[in-house]
């Protein structure tokens, strides 16, 4: 039997531990990954590398403009922004449309 934890296990034991020191629940998710050092050196690289390149296109792609168009200084950009970070936790499709519905609607 693997020592390794399900993805749904993995989200229940970050739902149950949402209100921990920032610093404690940084450190309980990289122990969860399992990932050596070096790995998680490649994964930072290639982040940084993706962004690095991202930012240097001088075409604007599709999020771009969409973020361009929603700026944070607007209602409709603060709902959007709320969105994203909310979709990150739902676990099922019925609770995604209603958050949908929630944040979209009035905005």
């Amino acid at each position: 039997m693997s020592d390794k934890k399900t993805s749904s296990e993995l989200r229940k034991t970050l739902r149950e531990n949402i209100l921990r020191d920032e610093g404690e629940a940084l450190e309980l998710v990289r122990n969860l990954a399992g990932l050596d050092q070096t790995q998680r050196d490649e994964i930072t690289k290639t982040a940084k590398a993706l962004v690095i390149s991202i930012r240097s296109e001088s075409q604007p792609q599709l999020t771009e403009s969409f973020l361009a168009q929603y700026e944070l200084s607007t209602d409709e950009g603060i709902a959007l922004m709320c969105l994203a970070e909310a979709l990150l936790r739902v676990p099922d499709t019925e609770t995604v449309d209603a958050l949908i519905h929630d944040k979209i609607v009035p905005a």
